[in-house]
Formats: C-alpha cells, structure tokens, sequence
C-alpha cells in the first residue's frame, strides 16, 4: 500500500516538474495530457502528503515523550494522541481513494463488450449489456463515446467499445470486467425454454499520450471498406481502419466513422488503453499487489455474474452479491451493485493493512 502511495507521489512530483518544463510547455497536446494526469493525482498526492507530514510529528512527539523534562512530556503525550487519530482519518481517507489500485482515481477508461457463447442470444445480451452500461453512465452524468460495433442482423452486437468519461468511473466501472452469463427464454425460443448465454466485459483505465507514446513505426495499418451486419451496406470507400501492433500483437479495427482520420483517432485510442492495460497487468503479477484481469473467453464455465431473467435476479458470484431488482439494474441502476462491490473491495483493503503505523 505504501509502494503504491509512494509510486503515485513521485509520479506526481515528476508531472509538476514537467509542467514547468520548457518543452513541455512548448507542446500544447502533451502540455493538456501533462495537467490533465497531474489534476486527476492532485486530491491524492495532496493527502499522502499530509499523511507523512503527520508520520514525522509523531516521530517527533515521541522523542518528546520519552525525554526527561515531565512538562514537555505531558505536552507531547497530549498532541500524540491527536496526532495519531488525525493519522487514522487520513489513512481510511487513503485507503478509500486507492480502490481499484494505481489507476483508482481515473477519469477516462474504455469499455469493451463481446458475445460469447449463445450464438445470437450471447449478441443480444452484449446488446443489454451495453444498454445497462449507457443508461447508467447517463444517470452519472459521464459522457459516453462510441468507438466501434459490429452489429448483427437481429439487433445484437457482435462486439461493441466505447469510451466513458467522468469523475470515478473507473473506480466504479472496474469490477465489470469479467465473464457474465444471463439466463432466459429467448425471443425466438418457441417451446418456452430457458437458454444460458455469455459475454465478456473489459474494462481499461484510458492512459494519457505521456503515458503511452505509440509511434507509426509500432505499428501496422490496414485499411478497408466498411460494412454493416451480414456483410451489407459496403462503402465504397477504404474509411475502415485495422491497427496491428508490431510488440504486443494486438490488433484493433475502427469503422463506425465515414471519416478515415476519425476512424485511426479511435483505433489508436482503443490500441493505446490495451497496450496500457496489457503491461498494467505484467506488472500486477510480478509484484501481485493488485487484482488480475477478470476477462474470460466467454465460455459459461468462467463467469463472475449472472442475469437470470425469470427469477428477476442478479447474482455477482465474486461477493456473493445477489439482488432480486434485475430489471432495474439493466434499465442503468447499478449502484446497487457498484456499491456492493466497492462496500467488499474497501474492507478487504482494511483488513489487509488496517491502520499504517
């Protein structure tokens, strides 16, 4: 917890260096990225701050206390009991703005949904998904940007991302990632039996430019006509665009813009949170002090929720969570959810390192 809080100051200490920083100052995009990065550490480095500030007065307090003059010792055994409970406050305040790890405090991220297993049900539900995600952004006030979709003929998404912006939404957003089963009569069910489908979420703290500096020799573009579901509606124009990353592997498409400029901005947004999120995750397991993805193959073995349409229920299987509201949450109220999942993730973090002494 300290290594992370540390790592967070000295990353915030650097962007106030570089703000001051001829060349940056000099750039006018990386100068944005540079006080947007700087603005969402702020309220954070601030407080762990203020924290060691109160670590080195109680260090000092003690000194006093355990020195021979009895009057300055009653002085410094009286401030060391406020001192210690100023200490706590801030800790739990700490602990409180680290959910979620060095990304905690995110504004930006990018959502990626996909069917799994289900055929054009498992396209459907990837549809409900991304209804449940948008409504719920809009009652947030965050705004919502797509990115890309593949639709399918019956109204489903093949696989749709898209990019949410606001404060706490990757805070909030993050324990989405995962595998989630719904179970329910399909519409083109006939005989009235339930069928179980899947998808998959991913979500990815969207980095700053300084953080991933992607350059046109990392990777390859690929561009080609756009198409609509079942191959219909060709362009006659190359306006898609396909991104191959040379290092990683990591292939990304854009095609929902007509333009070919726009449809590239997109592309290296999306490509730029994976490379992000690929090494986020190497790092998380060399040191193993934060989660692993939660991102299945979208098979109904490897699930963190499921939607059971028919007993209006929702059961998150990580926390044992299970809510009767089903159509609620999907109409976007999920802060049920959400808080639950914040309400475990935050005595979890308490339990592990309690008050830092």
């Amino acid at each position: 917890m300290r290594d992370l809080l540390e790592k967070q100051l000295s990353r915030f200490e650097e962007l106030e260096r570089q703000l001051v920083d001829p060349e940056v100052l000099a750039n006018s995009s990386k100068l944005a990225a540079v006080a947007r990065e700087h603005g969402s550490l702020a309220k954070l480095a601030g407080k762990y701050r203020r924290f060691k500030e109160i670590n080195d007065q109680i260090a000092d307090a003690r000194e006093m206390a355990a020195g021979g003059d009895v009057e300055m010792r009653e002085l410094a055994e009286a401030e060391l009991s406020e001192l210690v409970k100023q200490r706590e406050t801030i800790w739990n305040e700490l602990l409180e703005m680290t959910l979620g790890g060095t990304d905690a405090n995110r504004t930006r991220c990018v959502m990626e949904i996909r069917a799994g297993t289900g055929g054009n049900e498992a396209a459907l539900f990837a549809r409900d998904l991304y209804d449940m995600y948008k409504h719920h952004a809009e009652a947030k006030g965050w705004k919502i940007e797509l990115l890309d979709h593949s639709p399918t003929e019956l109204g489903g998404f093949k696989e749709i991302s898209f990019a949410l912006e606001g404060e706490g939404v990757y805070r909030e957003l993050q324990y989405e990632s995962g595998g989630h089963r719904v179970q329910r009569v399909p519409q083109t069910e006939t005989q009235g039996r339930v069928h179980t489908s899947a998808a998959t979420v991913a979500v990815m703290p969207e980095p700053e430019d300084v953080e991933v500096n992607l350059k046109p020799d990392d990777y390859r573009i690929d561009k080609f006509n756009a198409s609509g579901p079942g191959g219909q509606h060709v362009n006659k124009t190359e306006s898609a665009i396909r991104l191959t990353h040379y290092d990683t592997g990591i292939v990304v498409q854009c095609q929902d813009e007509k333009s070919q400029h726009k449809n590239l901005a997109k592309a290296l947004r999306v490509l730029k949170s994976r490379v992000y999120e690929m090494k986020r995750q190497e790092e998380a397991q060399k040191r193993a002090d934060e989660r692993k993805s939660l991102v299945g193959s979208g098979d109904r073995s490897q699930r963190i929720r499921t939607y059971n349409f028919s007993e209006n229920r929702l059961t998150d299987h990580r926390i044992g969570l299970t809510i009767y509201k089903l159509d609620q949450i999907l109409s976007g109220n999920m802060q049920m959810v959400t808080d639950g999942l914040i309400d475990y993730d935050r005595q979890q973090l308490r339990d592990a390192f309690g008050a830092d002494d």
